[in-house]
């Protein structure tokens, strides 16, 4: 007798963890990305820093791909990855 293999369902995520994931994904983007962007234009202080024109333009291009490289080529971003969101 041949047994009936069913396919795996996997339970739905729930959304606080979606949504908590997207938030935490973004700020730590946002200052870790933003300070090694600051680093490296010399646009940090000691309050932290400030990235102005071109650097900034840099900044938020380095977020934009960390998501969507993250997301096609690793499986999901750290926060996704860590809080089981994907």
């Amino acid at each position: 007798m041949a047994e009936e293999q069913t396919p795996s369902r996997q339970a739905p995520v729930s959304r606080w963890r979606i949504i908590l994931a997207a938030v935490l994904d973004f700020f730590t983007a946002f200052f870790v990305i933003g300070y090694l962007v600051g680093t490296v234009t010399g646009e940090t202080s000691s309050a932290g820093f400030q990235l102005n024109g071109m650097s900034a333009l840099v900044a938020f291009a380095l977020i934009v791909a960390y998501f969507w490289l993250c997301g096609k080529y690793l499986g999901g971003t750290i926060w996704q990855r860590i809080l089981k969101a994907r």
